[in-house]
């Protein structure tokens, strides 16, 4: 089949990007390399990805024209493109633009043309709110700006699917780390600090905050779960993610536990609307894509951590 991912650069992107080619799809990315963290990384993973004969082409979906770049004969669309997390240094015309126009426009171009691909967008357990520990049919309760839009845009998406104008799916993810996380995310980050000797900036009382840690590869094993299961995913929401809770002081202890090395922190004011808590209730997804997430969160540091030495300890 041919599949289009779009963020194809960033961390999970990426990851998802190459497994489907290993399953033996056409696979082309496209991603605007946002300078939202270092442009280098997105052009290293766009390297990697182009050794594996995975074109990833420069593509704005806010303003480009898409059906220069866009193939009209996509049989799946697995859609990443988004302004990322909870940050400061972003505006809300960021969240908006990437994430409710971007996926807009995209959806747009797929209602005018003769062959319409499957729709996978990419959601976030921010939807959820401050405690995301729901079902995928409660009511979302998003707190940040990121959540907000992120919701929107898979409504934009499942609007599309109730009107019968293409079929769809939205994907919820959970706390993903791993090989590839960005530099600004809690594990890639106090690997750095931890390898580096710099303090690691924590924002005060997140040490007690429960997160179900999902490693990337698990992540991806459900999001390529919906091939072939088109029909019972159409128009649905599915949330992927471990069932399992640790703490960021459980993750950080276990990160200083792997290099041998115990890492200063430096205290930092709270992040409005960081979620307290989130545990994945993957019920549905369990029982609908036979989704059964494995790693542990020790087994999963462990290859991020080789990752980082492998990437970066020699610069």
């Amino acid at each position: 089949m041919k599949v289009l991912v779009t963020g194809a650069a960033g961390f999970i992107g990426s990851h998802t990007a190459e497994r489907l080619n290993e399953l033996g799809h056409d696979v082309i990315g496209i991603d605007n390399f946002s300078p939202y963290y270092d442009v280098s990384l997105k052009e290293l993973n766009a390297k990697t990805l182009s050794k594996k004969n995975i074109p990833v082409l420069k593509v704005d979906i806010r303003t480009d024209r898409l059906e220069d770049y866009i193939p009209s004969d996509l049989d799946f669309i697995f859609h990443f493109s988004a302004q990322p997390g909870i940050s400061s240094t972003s505006t809300f015309e960021d969240y908006f633009t990437n994430n409710v126009l971007g996926t807009q426009r995209l959806l747009d171009l797929f209602e005018k043309r003769a062959k319409k691909p499957f729709f996978v967008n990419i959601a976030t357990s921010s939807i959820y709110g401050l405690v995301a520990t729901l079902k995928e049919d409660d009511a979302p309760l998003p707190a940040s700006w990121y959540g907000v839009t992120k919701l929107a845009a898979e409504q934009l998406v499942l609007a599309y699917a109730r009107r019968e104008l293409l079929k769809s799916t939205s994907l919820r993810l959970y706390s993903v780390y791993g090989p590839r996380e960005r530099p600004d995310k809690l594990y890639t980050r106090l690997i750095d600090c931890g390898l580096n000797n710099k303090n690691f900036p924590l924002y005060e009382g997140s040490e007690k905050h429960l997160r179900s840690f999902t490693y990337v590869q698990d992540i991806v094993d459900g999001i390529v779960s919906v091939i072939g299961k088109e029909e019972v995913a159409n128009g649905e929401i599915f949330n992927l993610g471990t069932e399992t809770e640790s703490t960021t002081a459980e993750g950080i202890a276990t990160v200083e536990a792997i290099l041998g090395i115990k890492i200063e922190m430096e205290i930092n004011p709270s992040r409005a609307g960081d979620q307290s808590r989130t545990k994945a209730n993957i019920d549905k997804a369990r029982k609908l894509l036979n989704y059964n997430p494995q790693t542990t969160l020790k087994e999963g540091l462990e290859a991020q951590v080789n990752w980082f030495k492998e990437s970066f300890e020699s610069n």
